[in-house]
């Protein structure tokens, strides 16, 4: 198929979907109410005076803005005045954002990628320089943005086996689009060698951003504090996904007493409710952490992370954790954070979508992989009472600090850009 019928048929097909699209927005706004907000933005068009030549970063979720975090204090020191453009897909991520911007900068929804939505977006914002986080390509979009113009990077670039083949049955489709790159930073050696693959011509390592973030000092503090008053082993699912948790949570109830207390984070915030149901079916009492107050009931059987911005937390009240989306064939999800906060961690077997930074871990004696999720609590509860968890806990400290250094990299190319922008 020649690459502009591919592009007619991925335009038309989006069009159909479009009532859809609006609805499960609609859908998902029944929860988290900021899904309703801007629906203008969507269609890309924007109400009030915007300011030309801002540097645009697109982080469509929770996770990418995190690590956008990293990229946006790098450029701030490197571009004295530096004015900003933060856009997302999703109300976490529009959330978490807010944080990052100062006098100046704007923050929007990155519109549906139709021709016409998108073009009315680079048309209406004019920036001078985009940056699209880890794996954000759009075929309409990037076409938009070489026909105005405006240079493109991908941040923090990541491609996985799987994706790859993905890409290749979609070739005539995606091609183009990574045709219409400037520049890609690639996290490893690996994912540079599935873009360059899948024909992507500028690719460099530069490493990953979130091994730049810093944990919340304060969120440390007041988790180690928790962990301390516990007086029990703590053992934490993070991140977790659907699927994950009523099998963790029967396999918990069969332990025998005295066991460690458990702590579940689930993903998305849409499903705390859900996880927390399941929980209190399976566990004589359970308590959410919205409702601990000033400390935790230390003489509950479980806990409920229900909260956002607050990982490092959970993470210092921890033992040891396992990886949500590793035992569930999901893909994983960042373990950088984990380690960072000098958590150990057990995965599973399905880290498709951190593949380097699990083996790298694993290797570095900061994580263990474990077959399934019967043999990873079996190991959480031995390994939570074992003088080796404090080792493999400084050993996922050093790990993380071993890697840092890839947002001053990326904010280099990024500042290049811009400054050949606006000489010429």
């Amino acid at each position: 198929m020649k690459p502009a019928l591919a592009r007619a048929g991925y335009s038309w097909l989006l069009r159909a979907l479009a009532p859809a699209y609006f609805a499960r927005l609609w859908w998902r706004g029944a929860r988290e109410p900021l899904y309703r907000s801007a629906w203008n933005e969507r269609l890309g068009l924007y109400d009030g005076e915007v300011a030309p030549g801002r540097v645009w970063i697109h982080a469509v979720s929770l996770g990418e803005t995190r690590a956008a975090k990293t990229l946006v204090d790098a450029l701030r020191r490197q571009v004295p005045g530096l004015r900003l453009l933060l856009t997302h897909g999703t109300a976490t991520g529009r959330e978490a954002g807010r944080a990052l911007l100062q006098p100046g900068d704007a923050q929007a929804w990155l519109p549906y990628d139709t021709p016409g939505a998108v073009r009315r977006f680079l048309r209406r914002q004019r920036p001078a320089v985009g940056v699209l986080m880890e794996t954000e390509i759009w075929p309409n979009l990037l076409l938009a943005a070489r026909e105005a113009g405006v240079p493109m990077v991908l941040a923090n670039a990541r491609l996985s086996e799987k994706s790859m083949a993905k890409g290749r049955r979609l070739r005539p489709l995606i091609q183009p689009a990574l045709s219409g790159l400037t520049r890609t930073l690639a996290q490893t050696e690996a994912d540079a060698g599935r873009l360059r693959h899948s024909g992507v011509a500028r690719v460099q390592v530069s490493g990953n951003l979130k091994f730049d973030l810093a944990p919340d000092p304060a969120l440390l503090a007041r988790g180690r504090a928790w962990r301390a008053a516990a007086a029990r082993p703590v053992v934490m699912m993070a991140s977790s996904r659907e699927g994950e948790e009523a099998p963790l949570l029967q396999a918990w109830a069969a332990l025998p007493a005295p066991r460690p207390l458990l702590l579940v984070v689930p993903r998305h915030p849409q499903r705390f409710d859900e996880v927390a149901a399941l929980a209190a079916q399976a566990l004589p009492r359970v308590q959410r952490r919205t409702s601990f107050g000033e400390a935790p009931d230390a003489s509950a059987d479980g806990w409920i992370g229900d909260s956002i911005g607050e990982m490092p937390l959970y993470y210092a009240l921890a033992d040891l954790a396992l990886l949500g989306g590793s035992f569930a064939p999901l893909g994983g999800q960042n373990l950088i954070e984990a380690a960072a906060c000098g958590c150990p961690l057990l995965i599973g077997p399905h880290t498709f979508n951190f593949a380097a930074a699990a083996e790298d871990a694993i290797a570095a004696g900061a994580a263990e992989r474990l077959p399934d999720l019967g043999a990873a609590v079996a190991r959480a509860v031995a390994l939570s009472a074992s003088p080796e968890r404090a080792a493999m806990a400084q050993r996922a400290t050093q790990f993380a600090q071993a890697h840092r250094g890839a947002a001053e990299r990326m904010a280099l190319e990024v500042a290049a850009l811009l400054a050949e922008r606006r000489a010429g």
